[in-house]
């Protein structure tokens, strides 16, 4: 089965849905009996295949069918829970944001930041001193 007009949106109520002009077309027979993969197969083992390919589109139907259930049914309750795409999206921050403050990098940025502070403010503060003396002597 063709995937590459599925929609794929986590968040979209047609989401692994097939577009309409993709459902049910009919596949001529002749293509696939041209292809090489076919050279060298008895009709028997061509049957059995197709009657396997013919099984597992039908149990991936099935399986979109259900994941779509669920999917459904976990929004329900998601819902039911008070828990919103934004509030998800909160708690995903808050915790990249916890993760990067944690991080070997970020300690060392803040440590270096704060030593950058201190030795400006330090700076800063000898030449206000020198400023101050040099207008205390100018009167």
């Amino acid at each position: 089965m063709d995937t590459t007009g599925q929609d794929i949106n986590l968040n979209s109520p047609n989401k692994g849905q097939l577009p309409d002009f993709m459902i049910d077309v009919p596949v001529d027979p002749g293509v696939a009996a041209r292809t090489p993969a076919m050279e060298g197969l008895t009709e028997a083992e061509e049957e059995e295949l197709r009657t396997e390919l013919a099984k597992v589109e039908e149990e991936i139907v099935t399986l979109r069918q259900v994941l779509a259930a669920k999917e459904r049914h976990c929004g329900e309750l998601k819902r039911r829970l008070g828990l919103s795409a934004l509030g998800e999206l909160k708690q995903n921050l808050s915790k990249s944001w916890h993760d990067v403050q944690v991080s070997t990098a970020y300690k060392k940025t803040q440590e270096t930041l704060s030593q950058a502070g201190q030795k400006t403010s330090a700076a800063l503060s000898t030449m206000g001193s020198a400023i101050s003396k040099k207008l205390g002597d100018m009167r």
